[in-house]
């Protein structure tokens, strides 16, 4: 090895050493690298990093990109915390769009490092070489293409720059992931094996880069941090705003002192906003309508919290009736249709829509007011305005306990068609795993009828339960990775519930779950196909658009199979009562256990139908204060 390759590969790691140094320095966790040749440096310099750092950074390897993508933005979506990923050049780095786009759509912090090819290599027929730059478009919040280290390339202090403002970039608000595209030249090995961290470091240990917001007290000696969990600490708290505006306030205080027809909306959240959700929607006497994944579907004290909007907003009496003033929705966009065109049919004259991601998610065009605050700051803000001036709740009209009595009336119609159905449908295998989850377990929802089913048969639980879900997009790519990334990054059993459908399109991510020795719970309703299509339109034309073909899509598989390649555990259950036991036996094994209920698609479309009926036949047999009579 003569001066200058020794002098090449020294340059190249010290650079990429110190890039990672500084990504763990500013509150990346986790790194999900998938093995590669052109990504060599990058690999090595994680593994290193990931020994000298104690513990504050762990590694993961996955074989296929694409479900490494999913696998990080779901252990990302668990903790709140930005997740590297590390990939080598070509289609490796296009299979994380999948995972991009959704991260994008639902603001989740990534940090995806991929390498390329340096420019000479560009465009000439060299292998394993696509145009990278800019590769993911306008799904990322920002990209950067690294000048190709080496002597006389950028100095490692550039790298601790560039990292810095990775991590700032897809932390700050709309959080979602950033692109740091990395062109290396060969030699790709390092000098020596095993990799010295610490004196490639202290090399190039001339400057630590910025400092950032509250981690401002990181060490600038370049080396390997013993304070490195609390930069992490720091960095996180500086990436949120900690108070809310004070006119801000004053409206939220406003509305819901002068008006009793008032509905607070809760979207997609995590623990401290839906607390202080919930705590505003006491304050204010308004209704809680809790999406499943705003982790407030529990009973509020002093409050209403209602769990079956989707089914009672389907009245058209009930609906009519209880058309609210004031609409203050936080968050994206609702799952449940129903309630979506519950407020379209009577537009309310105010619709405060709280967006701190400035997102826009309005698709009916109905908001009058948009607020970029911190939502739980601003939710608890208003509840202590509305406490500090002895302002009642004016739900004295009964509109707030016409929506408790509603939920209560579509909960017993629930129960009473599962007590006397024949056959196991989904809104059963949705109120089994109510029943027997662990109150500290997470929930992770499938797309298509999966999060569909929660939306409409979760119950009220007797404390909030965190509930995940791939909303972004709404894809049903990669769902199994991402509810084993949030098990892997929470340290807590994660229950997946997923259609045959989702789970074969990502039986690669069992793989990753076998490699890092992984518990979870996988409850798949296999329906064998696209039951979904039923219950859409076009269904109606089914004789005349080959349905079975295009749309059913009936596979036949045994998913056994697919278990037994990955070493998980399966067992299919056709009961309520099989399979909470099988669910009470899977929580206390190590592993990932595959729990397989075989759904007839007619006769669960029936059962669906039947829930429906009952509950308007309940709502109709109510006396709600402000108008009764199913469709009335």
């Amino acid at each position: 090895m003569d001066a200058a390759e020794r002098e090449h590969r020294r340059a190249t790691y010290a650079y990429a050493l110190a890039f990672v140094d500084a990504l763990a320095a500013h509150g990346v966790e986790r790194v999900c690298v998938s093995p590669g040749s052109r990504s060599t440096p990058l690999c090595l310099a994680v593994g290193a990093i990931e020994r000298a750092s104690a513990g504050a950074l762990r590694a993961s390897v996955h074989l296929d990109e694409r479900s490494a993508g999913f696998f990080a933005l779901g252990a990302a979506k668990a903790t709140g915390r930005p997740v590297a990923l590390v990939c080598t050049s070509g289609t490796a780095a296009a299979n994380y769009l999948p995972a991009v786009v959704e991260a994008h759509h639902a603001g989740v912090p990534l940090v995806v490092l991929t390498a390329d090819r340096p420019p000479e290599l560009r465009d000439r027929g060299a292998g394993q070489t696509i145009d990278q730059v800019g590769l993911y478009g306008s799904h990322v919040r920002w990209f950067h293409e690294v000048a190709v280290p080496g002597p006389g390339g950028p100095p490692p202090r550039h790298a601790r720059t560039l990292a810095a403002r990775a991590v700032a970039e897809a932390t700050r608000r709309p959080r979602g992931p950033v692109h740091v595209n990395w062109p290396l030249r060969e030699p790709l090995e390092p000098e020596r094996s095993p990799l010295d961290a610490r004196e490639l470091l202290a090399a190039g240990a001339s400057g630590a880069g910025p400092r950032t917001g509250r981690g401002a007290q990181a060490e600038s000696d370049g080396g390997p941090r013993g304070d490195i969990a609390a930069t992490r600490a720091a960095v996180a708290l500086s990436a949120r705003a900690s108070a809310a505006a004070p006119a801000s306030i004053e409206l939220l205080a406003r509305l819901a002192a002068e008006c009793a027809r008032g509905v607070l909306a809760l979207g997609p959240s995590d623990d401290d906003v839906a607390r202080e959700a919930a705590a505003l929607a006491a304050a204010s006497g308004w209704p809680l309508l809790a999406e499943p994944t705003s982790g407030a579907r529990a009973r509020v004290e002093g409050g209403t919290s209602v769990a079956h909007a989707d089914l009672f907003l389907r009245d058209a009496g009930f609906a009519r009736a209880h058309a609210p003033d004031v609409v203050v929705r936080i968050g994206r966009s609702p799952t449940s249709k129903p309630q979506r065109r519950w407020l379209e049919a009577a537009p309310p004259r105010a619709l405060v829509l709280v967006d701190p991601d400035r997102a826009w998610n309005d698709a009916s065009a109905l908001a009058t007011h948009w607020l970029d605050d911190e939502p739980g700051a601003l939710c608890a803000a208003a509840a202590a305005r509305l406490a500090r001036d002895a302002l009642p709740p004016r739900a004295a009209d009964g509109f707030a306990a016409d929506f408790a009595r509603a939920d209560a009336a579509c909960a017993r119609a629930i129960d009473d068609v599962l007590a006397s159905a024949p056959q196991l449908g989904s809104p059963g295998v949705v109120r089994a795993i109510a029943d027997a989850l662990p109150d500290d377990a997470w929930l992770f929802a499938s797309n298509s009828m999966a999060v569909r089913d929660v939306d409409a048969y979760w119950p009220l639980e007797r404390a909030p339960r965190r509930v995940l879900a791939c909303r972004g997009a709404s894809g049903i790519d990669g769902v199994t990775s991402a509810a084993l990334g949030a098990a892997a990054a929470s340290g807590r059993r994660v229950c997946l519930l997923t259609g045959d459908l989702a789970f074969l399109h990502d039986v690669g991510g069992l793989v990753a779950a076998a490699d890092l020795a992984l518990d979870a719970t996988i409850v798949v309703v296999n329906d064998d196909g696209g039951a979904i299509f039923s219950y859409l339109p076009i269904a109606a034309h089914a004789e005349h658009v080959d349905f079975d073909r295009w749309f059913r899509t009936r596979h036949g598989r045994d998913l056994a199979h697919a278990c037994a390649l990955a070493g998980a555990r399966h067992a299919r259950v056709d009961s309520a009562a099989a399979l909470r036991e099988r669910l009470a036996a899977s929580f206390g094994e190590r592993g990932v256990s595959v729990v397989e209920v075989a759904v007839d698609a007619a006769a669960n479309l029936a059962q669906h139908r039947a829930i429906e009926a009952a509950a308007l036949r309940a709502l109709a047999a109510e006396r709600f204060a402000l108008g009764a009579g199913a469709g009335a």
